[in-house]
């Protein structure tokens, strides 16, 4: 009896030790470590088209859909929508801040196009206007 509780007991410990591991390494983690410390972190299963990925810059947290389709070689993620999952925390983010973001996700999709969603799409597209006549004043 004494060694059947002995054996209980170790078998407890490892399955609590197993699992403790996998919560410390788990991504999902990471991902929220670095949105509460406010730096960039890009979450992603590539090889599951079918599953969005997340990415947190400066506290807030983006959402991305990607859409599979033909390029001239192979199937790949041609399209991409993103939104900010609130959007009360955009205060503070510039222009600057979001050409980071599709610079990052163009370097992991480059056949992707990418779509922003309200209110983010209406901004960027008066910033690049005014970046634009920026650029044509100097």
């Amino acid at each position: 009896m004494v060694i059947l509780f002995r054996l209980l007991l170790l078998i407890s410990v490892i399955i609590i030790a197993y699992s403790a591991l996998k919560y410390l390494f788990h991504p999902r983690r990471k991902l929220e470590a670095a949105h509460e410390k406010r730096q960039f972190f890009f979450l992603d299963e590539e090889k599951n088209v079918r599953k969005n990925f997340h990415v947190t810059y400066k506290g807030v947290m983006f959402e991305g859909e990607k859409y599979l389709g033909t390029t001239d070689k192979s199937f790949e993620i041609v399209a991409i929508y993103l939104w900010a999952k609130q959007t009360d925390r955009l205060h503070g983010l510039s222009y600057n801040d979001f050409i980071f973001i599709e610079e990052d996700i163009k370097l992991r999709y480059p056949n992707a196009k990418l779509n922003w969603k309200s209110p983010i799409k209406e901004f960027l597209q008066q910033a690049k206007k005014q970046h634009e006549a920026e650029m044509k004043e100097e």
